[in-house]
């Protein structure tokens, strides 16, 4: 199980990205305005893949309806649809169920789609923001939520693997870095959209509901 302090640890590191400028000369300036935000904390790739969530999405089903997965993709209904999210982002702390939906393959795979089982996450208070943590399965999610606007918030996170008990730092490995979009989709129902993850799919999609 990851802890607060390991996530805190995971995402405190964010501002000195190995990648990025370290003298005041070369880095940009960062607008008051965004100061505190996700776009002061998220690396240039997280950047982008939000900035790109649309063309992401669109690509993935494409994909996966080119490879005959058409009638799955319809039976997941909203979650799946790029534009079902609805006002009030907000993701109650709490225990939840999740699963993990893939879409489309990056290379030459020819899984276009793979709907994984009911896993456990948890959300909770997290240095005056938001954590979410997949608790459970071999591909774990940590995170914190930040606010974006009426109808998403934005989560920056790091990808824990088989029997990790640690994340590693926030920006230090771009294949372990995640960036995507809290939506809510119904009545208890929200999703995490990861658009462009580092391994196998084109789009992962976290369906959330309450544990209890």
């Amino acid at each position: 199980m990851i802890s607060t302090l390991a996530l805190g640890l995971a995402l405190g590191a964010c501002q000195t990205v190995p990648s990025m400028p370290t003298s005041a000369a070369d880095k940009p300036p960062v607008e008051a305005s965004d100061a505190g935000t996700w776009r002061a904390t998220a690396t240039a790739q997280d950047k982008d893949r939000i900035r790109n969530w649309y063309s992401s999405w669109t690509a993935a089903l494409a994909d996966a309806r080119a490879k005959g997965y058409g009638a799955s993709i319809d039976r997941e209904g909203v979650l799946l649809q790029p534009r079902a999210a609805l006002p009030n982002p907000h993701l109650p702390p709490g225990d939840y169920r999740c699963r993990t939906v893939k879409v489309g393959t990056q290379g030459r795979g020819t899984i276009g789609y793979i709907a994984y089982d009911w896993f456990r996450c948890r959300v909770a208070p997290e240095q005056g923001l938001t954590s979410m943590t997949k608790l459970t399965g071999s591909q774990r999610p940590v995170g914190l939520v930040f606010p974006d606007n009426l109808t998403r918030q934005v989560f920056l996170g790091t990808l824990v693997l088989g029997d990790e008990s640690m994340a590693v730092s926030y920006g230090s490995d771009r294949m372990r870095d995640m960036a995507g979009l809290v939506e809510r989709i119904g009545d208890n129902r929200w999703r995490l959209v990861l658009p462009s993850p580092a391994y196998e799919s084109l789009l992962d999609v976290i369906e959330l509901v309450p544990a209890n």
